[in-house]
């Protein structure tokens, strides 16, 4: 008889259900594993277990089980009412199979009186207890075999298989018979076991020992695949990044990964495993560092001659500006432009550097061509200036042809100034009088 009635299971595991969704960060885990006692107290036969033993299976992991659901578990967790034992007894009683079932039940005050007397009647318990007893001996071999000498994932799927049946077969062994030894069953059938607690304790530890043992594999084979899913994330975060930030996230990602590998257990299948995935994440990292040194080299490079190129941007707007500024404009963008020369053509940025170089490159040529125009209207309108003070001053003396000359010089100065230039304004109202005057004495 199953020592936990599939109406109280059920009772419980609802309970249980009802507990593990209130707890979001490990509900599901202590679910399992409290779902997992259950299913092992009712798989197991013997005396009903108690509101003890029951509380045992969860109130460490629920402690806000509900005492009302419990003890309706455990009013539902009892044998068949007393008139229905009687009357399906009574009508075994009519026959000798009858008896024999009968005194074969796994009820101590039946079995001990007859295991004194007449212990041949208890044949069947005996050949069930031999049996029980080989096939978890045998099982808990194989299970050591499978977890102990493991290769592969599959082999601890298989041990644990073989661990669950060595407990099936452990739990119908009647615990409270284990102190009797049947001489006569052995004599006649070569029992090749003492059946004492200490053994079957043993027993027991060893299915515990390899259930906790498959868990700890289990998990660390879980977080090697993790390990492994975010160290091939982050090598291919590197190579797609476009930006230093970018470069940099990715290799934080990856050092973190590899910390990670260094935290599986060593002493696990999934460990071995992570330390040849370790070394190549180490060699591939180290690798990298050159390539990452270079990259952050050129980033700041870049950087820097963006800083320049900003500056240079910055001063050059809303134009004309004297000679000087575009002087200082023009140091601006070749500053940024000897920043971009310094990476080489094995740095990783330097395609980045070439796309730069060439837009400040041509920025700079306009620069230059501003402060030329600058420089020579300036010196163009102070020629005209110099011309005509010149002219005036000597007016009286020279010839209407030879002042005529002169007005035309300064005129072709003045008209030499280039738009778009700080003196071009000025230049204008010189051109506009130069030339009235020019009609003047053109007319005389």
């Amino acid at each position: 008889m199953a020592r936990l009635t599939d109406r109280a299971f059920e009772i419980l595991r609802a309970e249980v259900d009802k507990c593990a969704a209130a707890d979001s960060l490990a509900g599901d885990v202590y679910r399992r594993m409290v779902i997992k006692r259950l299913e092992k107290l009712r798989s197991q036969n013997g005396t009903f277990a108690s509101i003890e033993e029951i509380r045992d299976t969860f109130k460490d992991e629920f402690p806000n089980f509900s005492e009302k659901a419990l003890k309706a578990a455990v009013k539902a967790n009892r044998p068949p009412g007393l008139f229905g034992k009687i009357m399906f007894a009574g009508s075994l009683l009519g026959s000798a199979a009858g008896i024999i079932w009968l005194i074969n039940l796994p009820f101590p005050m039946i079995r001990w009186p007859v295991a004194k007397t007449m212990p041949i009647l208890l044949l069947p318990s005996f050949r069930s207890m031999d049996h029980n007893y080989r096939q978890a001996i045998a099982l808990v071999e194989q299970s050591d075999q499978l977890v102990n000498k493991a290769t592969a994932v599959a082999d601890f799927d298989l041990g644990e298989i073989k661990a669950k049946q060595a407990q099936k077969h452990l739990d119908a062994l009647p615990v409270w018979f284990l102190g009797y030894y049947p001489k006569r069953y052995c004599s006649f059938f070569s029992c090749s076991w003492q059946f004492t607690l200490d053994e079957f304790q043993a027993a027991r530890k060893n299915v515990g020992r390899m259930e906790a043992q498959i868990f700890q594999q289990k998990n660390a084979f879980t977080q090697l695949n993790q390990v492994e899913q975010t160290l091939n994330a982050a090598k291919q975060q590197y190579q797609q990044a476009k930006t230093a930030a970018d470069r940099q996230k990715a290799t934080v990602n990856w050092q973190s990964a590899i910390d990670q590998l260094n935290q599986i257990p060593a002493e696990t299948l999934a460990g071995e495993t992570a330390k040849k995935t370790l070394k190549a994440a180490e060699r591939d990292f180290q690798a990298m560092g050159g390539v990452a040194t270079g990259s952050v080299q050129a980033d700041n490079l870049i950087e820097a001659a963006k800083e320049f190129a900003l500056s240079a941007a910055v001063a050059s707007q809303k134009p004309p500006h004297p000679a000087a500024q575009w002087e200082q404009i023009a140091e601006l963008w070749q500053e940024g432009i000897n920043r971009l020369k310094l990476i080489s053509l094995d740095n990783p940025g330097y395609l980045d550097a070439q796309t730069k170089l060439a837009e400040y490159q041509k920025n700079l040529g306009i620069t230059q061509i501003r402060l030329q125009a600058e420089k020579d209207s300036t010196t163009a309108l102070q020629a005209a200036k110099n011309l005509f003070a010149n002219l005036q001053n000597n007016v009286n003396s020279q010839n209407p042809g030879y002042s005529l000359s002169q007005l035309q010089q300064i005129i072709n100065q003045l008209e030499s100034v280039k738009p778009g230039t700080t003196v071009y304004p000025e230049s204008q109202k010189w051109l506009q009088s130069a030339r009235k005057k020019q009609q003047e004495w053109q007319k005389n």
